[in-house]
């Protein structure tokens, strides 16, 4: 079920209840069945697949613990060809069929290979990472061997996590699962606070700007620079806004439980850098990779100094590209943010001794910069085809000087917000809803809003609630076909 489903809003205050209602030895038995009950919203027979694979990793791990070098590799290969060759036939097996035909369409060779109609199984991408990276630690010596098989499946399972990450090491969510968590007022209105501040992201924001995206990027042929050019601003703000409202929900109902997991952004659109972008970003993910594929690959190829570790960046975000979607627009949006973080490290000394700016100046020319390249390399995630993507990259400029000179004339900019499919009134909510959601972040930056609001009179706080509240009531776009962007990854 999805987090902004009416299912959810019913499936999840139970859960609640329940759980503080029982004693802290069936907890965990609570939790397990409720994520089990979670996931087979989606498709049932795809549960027994996910608890297979928990079997398969727990049984290893424990096999790890008790051989010597030679069989602990061996199980360690065991575990990750699972794990990797799950992924890969259900997430790439289509892509692969597709271009091999193409191939041999063009040899003029008979026959193709034969694609198969099956669906993605829910957050697997982020349940394959979660797992190799327990078995990884277990083979390193980072992380003993989980004994309870139940507690384990529950570290798979959880569900506020489960559909689209954070992706948690063993370290910090396994001893979580066995500890006991007293109702806590604080921590749950917390939580709860942190919940409506991601539906109000995701149903005000991001599903209102979904509306424009998806108008222009169906028929991008159809459409001038201008359009394309806020199309493309718009996705990267729906997207953002699609994400971190997630990942604000199963933070907060996570700590409704007691349970802290991985904040997995830190506004990001504030970054003066790309480097910065990227710790600021997915974090869960841009420290799995950086973990277990960056480090590897650098200390690797370390005989070839800077370039070892240039060659590392760009293979490390080609292959981020690949996880996030079968297609050759997520290669080509990967290897692009290779390619600049490979430039960044290379030209860091130069730049900062020939450029000398205001500390001010430079640091908004930073983010202005960081958050163009992000929108430009979002229209190859976006777009249906490459060629859509290497139309709308070629067609960014057209247009926008008689945009400019025609902006002030009556009607003009209206007719250009009805041709991204608003009509005047929710054009103006969506945007007073982005600028909010921008200035809270801001905000955020310079200061902790959560101390900050506790200190504020109840009234002033009640008063703030019932906004957000009747905001996502009267203004979310309740459409259950919007369902999160990350989810499909």
């Amino acid at each position: 079920m999805s987090f902004s489903s009416l299912q959810f809003l019913l499936f999840f205050p139970v859960v609640a209840a329940i759980y503080y209602l029982l004693p802290h030895r069936l907890r965990w038995v609570h939790l397990l069945i409720a994520s089990c009950v979670f996931y087979t919203a989606f498709i049932p027979a795809y549960l027994v697949l996910v608890l297979a694979m928990a079997a398969v990793d727990y049984s290893v791990a424990l096999a790890m613990a008790r051989a010597d070098d030679a069989r602990r590799k061996l199980y360690l290969a065991l575990s990750l060809a699972m794990n990797l060759g799950t992924l890969a036939f259900f997430k790439y097996y289509n892509f692969a069929v597709e271009n091999v035909n193409a191939v041999l369409s063009l040899a003029h060779v008979g026959g193709s290979a034969p694609a198969l109609d099956i669906l993605l199984p829910l957050g697997l991408s982020f349940h394959t990472f979660q797992a190799m990276s327990y078995t990884i630690d277990v083979y390193r010596g980072d992380q003993e061997p989980e004994r309870h098989f139940g507690i384990y499946a529950l570290y798979m399972l959880f569900f506020p996590r489960l559909s689209a990450g954070p992706i948690e090491r063993a370290q910090h969510l396994l001893p979580q699962l066995r500890a006991e968590h007293p109702f806590d007022y604080g921590r749950v209105t917390d939580g709860l606070r942190q919940m409506a501040w991601g539906f109000f992201k995701k149903t005000v924001v991001a599903d209102r700007l979904a509306l424009g995206v998806d108008t222009i990027y169906r028929e991008p042929r159809q459409y001038g620079g201008v359009e394309l050019t806020l199309a493309s601003v718009f996705f990267a703000l729906q997207l953002y806004a699609d994400f971190s409202g997630y990942s604000d929900i199963a933070v907060g109902a996570a700590k409704v439980f007691g349970i802290d997991v991985t904040n997995n952004f830190r506004r990001p659109y504030f970054a003066t850098n790309l480097s910065e972008f990227w710790r600021r970003w997915h974090i869960s993910l841009y420290s799995w990779f950086n973990d277990y594929v960056f480090s590897p690959l650098a200390i690797a190829m370390r005989h070839r100094g800077q370039l070892g570790v240039v060659l590392a960046v760009i293979l490390t975000f080609t292959l981020s590209g690949l996880w996030h979607g079968a297609a050759w627009g997520f290669l080509a949006w990967g290897l692009l943010q290779g390619l600049a973080m490979a430039f960044e490290t290379l030209t860091r000394k130069k730049r900062a001794k020939l450029i000398k700016l205001p500390p001010r100046l430079a640091s908004a020319l930073g983010v202005a910069l960081t958050f163009s390249f992000v929108c430009f390399t979002l229209i190859f995630v976006r777009a249906s085809t490459l060629s859509d993507a290497v139309y709308i990259v070629t067609h960014l400029g057209s247009g926008l000087g008689d945009f400019a000179g025609n902006a002030l004339r009556p009607g003009h900019l209206a007719l250009t917000v009805g041709s991204l499919g608003y009509y005047k009134e929710d054009f103006v909510i969506v945007m007073l809803a982005t600028l909010v959601m921008l200035v809270v972040e801001l905000v955020h930056e310079r200061l902790d809003l959560r101390s900050f609001f506790a200190a504020k009179p109840a009234a002033l706080r009640w008063a703030t609630y019932y906004a957000l509240g009747a905001s996502i009531l009267l203004y979310g776009a309740h459409n259950a076909t919007q369902t999160f962007i990350y989810v499909q990854f």
